[in-house]
């Protein structure tokens, strides 16, 4: 399927005995890829999620929306908690996108949300410098607080101010962080940011790290 002169399709990547699940969404000419990193409960059809890529594809950047977890280890709730699990998932994904053809030369970029925020800090921890950038919304960064000093990715933590709890973890995180690092707390909004143009700031923020990071790879025109 085309969408704006953006190639979408419908993707399996098999690993060990499961299949997992996956839309492979990029431009005419992909400037960087950004691997979304799903929350606790939620899969590739996140609306949240899938505003955001939609917003970046605008830009010139690939995404690749897909389910950390089959629909059968989703009902199991310790499974969405397993960070190490879904890291492992994140970082087979990844190593899947740059062996696909002409992806492999361009910049890969996190994006991660609630639990998969832990996800993406312990996969970019291991990846190194072949991760970008990475940005995480909302996220539970403490779940992976082990690996924060090993990252060298540049890091973008997004919160809601109205989200006490999380400012809080995202802080913690924050100050272990070595790498480019930025905090930015979005006003009025909560968790999810459904407030009315709540999720378009976040989309936006996260564009702008994403351009600004990933901008370096070859045939890249801001």
């Amino acid at each position: 399927m085309t969408e704006n002169g953006t190639q979408q399709e419908s993707v399996m990547i098999p690993l060990d005995e499961v299949m997992l699940e996956g839309i492979l969404a990029t431009p005419e000419k992909t400037r960087g890829m950004v691997i979304f990193a799903h929350g606790s409960g939620s899969s590739r059809f996140s609306p949240r999620n899938a505003y955001v890529a939609k917003v970046l594809r605008s830009y010139g950047l690939g995404t690749f929306l897909f389910d950390l977890l089959t629909e059968e280890e989703n009902k199991d709730y310790e499974n969405r908690c397993n960070i190490d699990l879904l890291a492992f998932r994140l970082k087979a994904a990844t190593s899947w996108v740059m062996g696909q053809p002409g992806l492999g030369e361009v910049g890969i970029g996190y994006f991660g949300a609630s639990t998969g925020a832990a996800a993406a800090l312990e996969a970019a921890a291991d990846f190194g410098e072949k991760i970008g950038a990475v940005v995480l919304r909302g996220g539970r960064p403490d779940l992976a607080i082990s690996v924060v000093g090993r990252i060298v990715s540049p890091t973008l933590f997004i919160v809601g101010g109205n989200d006490e709890v999380v400012i809080e973890l995202n802080q913690r995180a924050y100050n272990m962080l070595h790498s480019e690092k930025k905090l930015v707390v979005i006003p009025g909004a909560t968790r999810l940011f459904e407030e009315p143009g709540k999720l378009e700031e976040v989309a936006q923020t996260a564009k702008d790290w994403f351009v600004r990071y990933l901008k370096k790879e070859k045939g890249w025109v801001v």
